[in-house]
């Protein structure tokens, strides 16, 4: 949930905390007198500050210090859900620049504590929550939890009634136990929604491969009750609300 204690802390490290600048270039800022706390200004970095009562302005700028940050993103297909990689463009990249474009910058967000819960394929779409809250994001993908999931999936025959029912029981995968009981929506032909409460590898296309089926496209629609916004598109990030926070939070 949304943090409520009071943090006390050095001004330089509050000002790197939250992506300001470098160790380095937050001493020049305040070294030149660029930094004010309360419409005073402060040149020594040792200066201690009250991030709930004190009014920071940088350069002209007013920050105000968060301990946490929550982003949905709408992840397209081609990008890969990690912080770095070396072949591909990944979910942080992809964040970066989208943030640069609605929010003018990278300032005041802790950019290098931000990281995706838990893993979309390359080719899946959909729901992704990006945060620096590790006690959430556990919660979230704790297996004894049974975070729901949902899934939008499209494969390339119809699914038979044997077959349905097998996947709402549970199926073997390959695994030492078949998945847990998972709710199949038909909406259309070949089209379903799948909810699982685990988070096994590939496991949506396997569950569907060993019934005959192949996973034509993947989306998922929820996590929890994070439910993905209809109206950001694909490649696009948002902030949640505080009420999507709280919720979240208060059900897991």
């Amino acid at each position: 949930m949304f943090c409520v204690m009071i943090m006390i802390m050095r001004i330089d490290r509050l000002l790197c905390e939250m992506n300001i600048g470098t160790r380095s270039q937050v001493k020049d800022l305040l070294k030149k007198g660029l930094v004010t706390v309360n419409g005073r200004v402060v040149k020594k970095g040792d200066v201690k500050v009250d991030e709930k009562k004190d009014t920071i302005i940088c350069q002209g700028k007013e920050y105000t210090y968060r301990p946490f940050f929550y982003y949905m993103m709408n992840k397209p297909a081609g990008v890969v859900t990690a912080t770095k990689d070396e072949k591909d463009s990944t979910v942080l990249d992809l964040f970066c620049k989208q943030m640069k474009q609605t929010a003018g910058g990278l300032e005041g967000i802790p950019v290098k504590d931000i990281f995706p819960v838990g893993r979309l394929d390359k080719d899946t779409e959909g729901l992704l929550l990006l945060t620096n809250d590790g006690a959430l994001a556990h919660r979230l993908l704790s297996p004894g939890r049974h975070v729901p999931k949902k899934y939008d999936v499209r494969t390339d025959l119809p699914l038979g009634a044997k077959e349905a029912k097998l996947l709402e029981e549970g199926v073997e995968i390959g695994e030492k136990e078949p998945t847990r009981p998972a709710v199949l929506e038909r909406i259309g032909d070949r089209e379903f929604f799948l909810t699982i409460t685990e988070g096994k590898f590939h496991q949506v296309k396997r569950m569907f491969g060993a019934v005959g089926l192949k996973v034509l496209s993947l989306k998922r629609v929820s996590m929890g009750s994070l439910l993905l916004d209809k109206n950001l598109p694909p490649g696009q990030v948002r902030e949640l609300s505080k009420e999507e926070v709280l919720t979240l939070c208060s059900q897991i």
